[in-house]
């Protein structure tokens, strides 16, 4: 029973290996490069899970695969639909983890979420997934598993209904689930290869976006290792706000923040960075924050993706009325920057944006340290007033 296990835990999980780290194996395993362009093929195009399958591909080769080599995806927890189409799965990361992905159909486009840790150690105040405290991140195959298991299901749906739908085609992928991606960088770097490999999903580079809540050294890294669309979650337009809403920010400010993402598009896919900019009433969403948000990206070529709060227990905040939402979004367009409100999506499955938090075991025991920083300021506070004359 264990050497089974322990046989079972030194294979080499494919769905993670990008063309050049596929190309090793199979030279380590005797083949000629170009196998790897195949099992590319196999896997993430065709979404084969067995290796008899690939019937291209030697006997031998096939044998050496089945002893050596896996295509797994993390159990499903929970498949849900919400009633605007928007899809949801909870998949099992082990340990007690779980991370979701969510699938939202558009007219012209169908969207991937894709998580890229357990839980999230940023904490922005307002999202729900960093209130559950930091689990691990994930490894490379895990991240990819989330498209080849959404492709693998939405195919599924097509052949049971027999009517091919667009709608149900992944034909962009954003890293704007759990977790920040650049926090857990060279899985997500391994991700974007496969996701642009034209044996693998072939996406354009336009196609898929990396959102970060603004690891200024590693979007650097990332404009110079694979320039794709970049998402920046802002937020605040000055320091003493975003300090409390993005905790980051406190080391990486936004002066440095928007140096970054000017040197970012001088390779990016796009003209323009996207600044994500929850609105929160009475926290940042008045006139006058809406001008000193156009200070801070002057310079910037930029448009705003304007998000109306997503509730959820125990936040302290409330959702921006429409009426400030539509004010706020008017004074950036009369100033020229493109904006957008986010149609609120998947909200009675818990899927919209803010919203993803899983089954995440707090390994960080986020609410004990946050208790224990409250008493502890008690305790200060009545020395304080006991010594007052």
């Amino acid at each position: 029973m264990n050497a089974s296990k322990d046989n079972e835990a030194v294979k080499v999980r494919l769905l993670g290996l990008d063309r050049e780290a596929l190309e090793r194996q199979c030279v380590e395993w005797g083949q000629k490069p170009f196998r790897a362009r195949q099992l590319l093929r196999w896997i993430h195009q065709r979404g084969a899970a067995d290796f008899d399958a690939m019937t291209d591909l030697a006997h031998d080769f096939r044998r050496v695969l089945a002893q050596r080599a896996c295509i797994e995806a993390p159990a499903v927890l929970a498949d849900h639909e919400s009633a605007d189409g928007t899809r949801k799965w909870l998949l099992d990361v082990g340990s007690g983890n779980a991370v979701e992905t969510v699938f939202i159909p558009e007219v012209d486009r169908g969207t991937l979420c894709v998580s890229t840790q357990a839980g999230c150690a940023v904490n922005c105040l307002f999202c729900s997934t960093g209130k559950q405290g930091f689990a691990r991140n994930l490894r490379a195959d895990e991240i990819v598993a989330q498209v080849w298991h959404a492709k693998r299901a939405l195919g599924r749906d097509d052949d049971e209904t027999r009517t091919p739908s667009p709608l149900r085609a992944v034909t962009n992928v954003v890293f704007m689930g759990m977790g920040e991606p650049l926090q857990n960088y060279s899985a997500t770097l391994a991700a974007l290869h496969l996701l642009l490999d034209d044996h693998a999903y072939g996406l354009s580079r336009r196609r898929v976006t990396v959102s970060t809540s603004g690891v200024v050294p590693m979007i650097d890294r990332l404009r110079e290792d694979c320039p794709v669309a970049l998402a920046v979650s802002l937020h605040a337009p000055d320091d003493a706000l975003r300090d409390r809403l993005v905790p980051l920010n406190r080391k990486y400010p936004l002066a440095e923040l928007m140096g970054a993402c000017r040197r970012y598009l001088e390779r990016a896919p796009r003209d323009f960075v996207t600044f994500e900019y929850v609105m929160l009433d009475g926290v940042n969403d008045s006139d006058a924050q809406a001008d000193a948000l156009l200070a801070c990206v002057r310079g910037v070529p930029c448009k705003f993706n304007l998000i109306p709060f997503n509730p959820f227990p125990n936040s302290g905040l409330r959702r921006s009325t429409d009426a400030r939402i539509r004010a706020f979004a008017q004074r950036l367009l009369d100033a020229g920057i493109v904006t957008t409100v986010r149609r609120t999506r998947g909200d009675d499955i818990d899927a919209a944006c803010g919203q993803l938090a899983g089954e995440v075991q707090d390994r960080t025991r986020l609410r004990e340290r946050e208790q224990r920083t409250r008493s502890v300021e008690r305790t200060r506070r009545s020395a304080v007033e006991g010594i007052r004359p």
